[in-house]
């Protein structure tokens, strides 16, 4: 289990500023051939406007949307993967995104409401992933297939997205969600982790960046343990992007590259290209409590083709989450 809270004091603003302020219908088209800005940072529940990946969304019917994007060619984390292709986390970040969007401009959810992430999956078609001359522009069909209502206010939502480029299928998605107000939120975490003085653990030393595909250990999430394939999850509050805003648990992001991290050490991959990742949350990664990181390489009886790693995260004993890897195949 993931949850994503985001406090603002201000009424949100569904609507980008440059479509509510331009000039009627009969001039715009000469004035603003081609304006594109990101959505409020806020209905995406990021601090950082430069982490913002949707620009754009309309409503089909009551349970389909459509959504528009955009990658950067080299993201501050989310950098190119594999020798060229946009890293498939940026697409799992930009599914998630849409989530919190439509949760608050189309369903009513208010701010500093929870969503509690339950699961994600995303599986992705790497010849239309490649890192081109300049960024990747998306468009993404979403169709909510659960809407779950309680007392007439969102109570959940489970959606698949389609992510297209220039016309072609790069990936398909899945969410799940829930949400909760802030009350019961209180009731259901530790008292502790609503504090102010509440601390995670102290920072531990990673694993060396390229035996988990990183350049930088700033962007390492592992620690090194002695059992083989068995790592502590290194938990920086500080991260720009993994903890874009101050959290009172670890984000399923970070929890996901945890994931991508363990599979690319397990197939002793420097160069790794997911095809496809999923995360089933359980329940909540505390700061404060060390979470141990496994992986299990899980052989299909193919030399050479795609492999797939079972990962599992555990605090004092109890499943936090599992995930699976499945890595194109290796290109020497």
């Amino acid at each position: 289990m993931s949850a994503s809270t985001f406090q603002v004091e201000r009424t949100a603003v569904y609507e980008p500023a440059w479509r509510t302020s331009a000039p009627p219908n009969n001039r715009r088209d000469q004035r603003f051939t081609s304006l594109t800005s990101t959505v409020p940072k806020e209905l995406v529940h990021r601090a950082s406007v430069a982490e913002v990946l949707l620009t754009d969304w309309e409503r089909v019917d009551h349970t389909r949307f459509t959504v528009s994007a955009q990658w950067p060619r080299c993201h501050s984390f989310y950098s190119p993967v594999a020798g060229g292709y946009h890293d498939p986390l940026m697409c799992v970040e930009t599914i998630r995104q849409i989530g919190s969007l439509l949760g608050h401009a189309e369903f009513g959810v208010p701010f500093g409401h929870h969503f509690l992430l339950w699961d994600l999956s995303l599986t992705v078609d790497p010849e239309h992933l490649r890192v081109h001359g300049t960024p990747a522009s998306l468009d993404i069909d979403v169709t909510c297939t659960e809407v779950r209502r309680r007392g007439g206010d969102l109570g959940g939502l489970n959606y698949d997205a389609v992510v297209r480029r220039d016309g072609h299928v790069v990936a398909t998605g899945h969410v799940s969600y829930t949400c909760t107000t802030p009350a019961v939120y209180r009731r259901i975490r530790p008292p502790h982790t609503l504090l102010p003085g509440h601390k995670p653990l102290p920072l531990t030393a990673p694993v060396a960046p390229q035996s988990v595909g990183r350049l930088s250990p700033v962007d390492v999430v592992l620690s090194p343990l002695a059992e083989p394939d068995s790592w502590q999850l290194r938990v920086d509050p500080n991260h720009p992007v993994l903890f874009d805003h101050p959290v009172d648990h670890v984000p399923g992001m970070a929890l996901l590259e945890a994931a991508r991290q363990a599979s690319a050490a397990a197939l002793g991959r420097a160069a790794l290209l997911p095809l496809s990742i999923s995360g089933d949350f359980k329940r909540y990664a505390e700061l404060d409590v060390p979470c141990v990181i496994t992986a299990e390489r899980l052989y299909d009886g193919v030399p050479g083709g795609q492999e797939t790693v079972a990962v599992a995260g555990h605090q004092e004993g109890n499943l936090v989450f599992s995930s699976l890897v499945t890595a194109a195949p290796y290109i020497g």
